[in-house]
């Protein structure tokens, strides 16, 4: 049918995907017409104090021997992976203990910022939103980025695939320092801004085209197909809020970075300058939300280790294995420690910006030579929390406490007044504002 297949293509080819599920109570005849949903609300005003909230992880985990302290409470001596903290001791919190619960080894870790497994979303209320999102759903258009995901695709299994929307779609990360750059920092040319403009509009005319069709549509279904057109309209919204901030943004003009534009030197040297144009991007609240993805393929090489990472968490116990992979690991901590300095040394407001800003650090692989998803590697720094402890929780039983208890707590704090996040129980006990 023409008119069918005209208007399929027209939705495609202006950058707005609105193809249906395949639904049973209705003919093929009238799925062609696309649908959407209303129109955006703004999720969010300007607050008096900003907070921000960054989320570092990598694919492969960190050695358990030299992560986590023997003792807890704050007179734990820091095992060798964590000394490059040292300067930093009283303005971070080491965790033990907590995890999801999930099994899976590699094709688990991408449930790291959400306690949620892919294949598991449905049976969840929120999907499997992850936290940086969820956080994000409430910054509306107080920032030109509502969250920055950043990190590398290389390695094993795709990266570490940490940012997850509530639609059950992956944010892929912006892979480079210079495709960063570009993004936070350089303007479009007049020509440019004028045909984003003329896209937006069409694409939010063909949207608000189409909110009769679903409305009649939704009514010829049965009760299986309303519940996938409902996922549906969850995926269209993520398209229009995503319009109207592009929309508000398109004719301001970007920051000035006071730096120039950096060259691509692979992940290994790429590391510290992403850490900075992530700093950056807090300083100048281009965005109060940014993830960043170490993935498990960065060149060994470049730190003289001739063994391929990956292969190398599978150490099998040799020591000679583990001490290449302590390297390749202090050097991941090392750039942790100075991004932490960094922070620290940007003034904001009554206070530094890692004090306004809460870091977490860690990994949803617990052990790689194992293969485990158990005591996952947990940092928290600043935040204006109560820092320089170890605080180590009961890995099983009764005791045991979910990872996202400490995810419901750093959303509570961020601003979102949320009952739940993920599995979380309640917030994490112990972890109290400075």
């Amino acid at each position: 049918m023409p008119h069918r297949s005209s208007r399929r293509f027209f939705l495609r080819s202006s950058g707005v995907n609105l193809a249906l599920p395949f639904l049973d109570s209705i003919p093929a005849r009238i799925l062609g017409s696309g649908l959407a949903v209303t129109a955006l609300t703004p999720a969010a005003t300007e607050k008096q104090r900003p907070v921000r909230l960054v989320c570092i992880g990598n694919a492969l985990g960190f050695y358990p021997p030299a992560f986590f302290p023997q003792r807890t409470g704050k007179d734990y001596e820091l095992p060798s992976l964590l000394q490059p903290l040292a300067p930093h001791r009283g303005d971070l919190t080491i965790y033990s203990g907590l995890d999801h619960g999930v099994t899976g080894g590699h094709f688990a870790i991408h449930s790291f910022l959400s306690g949620v497994r892919a294949n598991d979303a449905k049976g969840m209320p929120e999907g499997n939103i992850t936290v940086d999102q969820r956080a994000a759903e409430t910054i509306g258009g107080v920032t030109r980025f509502p969250a920055l995901t950043v990190g590398s695709e290389d390695g094993i299994h795709g990266g570490c695939m940490m940012s997850w929307s509530r639609s059950g779609t992956r944010v892929p990360p912006i892979q480079n320092p210079r495709e960063l750059f570009r993004k936070l920092f350089v303007d479009e040319a007049a020509a440019d801004v004028e045909k984003t403009k003329d896209q937006l509009s069409l694409q939010g005319s063909i949207l608000d085209s189409v909110r009769a069709d679903a409305r009649s549509l939704k009514n010829q279904l049965g009760k299986r197909d309303q519940q996938k057109l409902d996922e549906y309209f969850t995926s269209v919204r993520d398209v229009e809020r995503g319009i109207e901030l592009r929309r508000q943004w398109v004719q301001v003009p970007k920051p000035k970075p006071g730096m120039k534009e950096p060259v691509n030197a692979g992940l290994v040297n790429d590391i510290p300058v992403l850490y900075d144009l992530i700093a950056l991007a807090l300083q100048t609240d281009s965005t109060r939300i940014a993830t960043f993805e170490i993935a498990g393929g960065f060149e060994a090489s470049v730190l003289g280790v001739r063994k391929e990472y990956h292969a190398l968490s599978h150490h099998g116990q040799v020591q000679e294995s583990i001490d290449l992979l302590l390297k390749l690991e202090r050097y991941q901590m090392e750039q942790f420690a100075r991004f932490l300095a960094k922070l620290k040394s940007i003034e904001d407001g009554d206070g530094n910006l890692l004090q306004h800003s809460m870091v977490l650090f860690g990994s949803g692989m617990g052990n790689g030579n194992s293969h485990t998803n158990r005591n996952l590697p947990i940092v928290l720094a600043g935040g204006g929390f109560r820092h320089g402890e170890h605080q180590s929780f009961p890995q099983n039983g009764a005791g045991r406490t979910q990872l996202c208890n400490l995810f419901l707590s750093m959303l509570h704090r961020f601003g979102v007044q949320v009952p739940r996040f993920g599995l979380s129980t309640g917030t994490l006990r112990g972890l109290e504002l400075a």
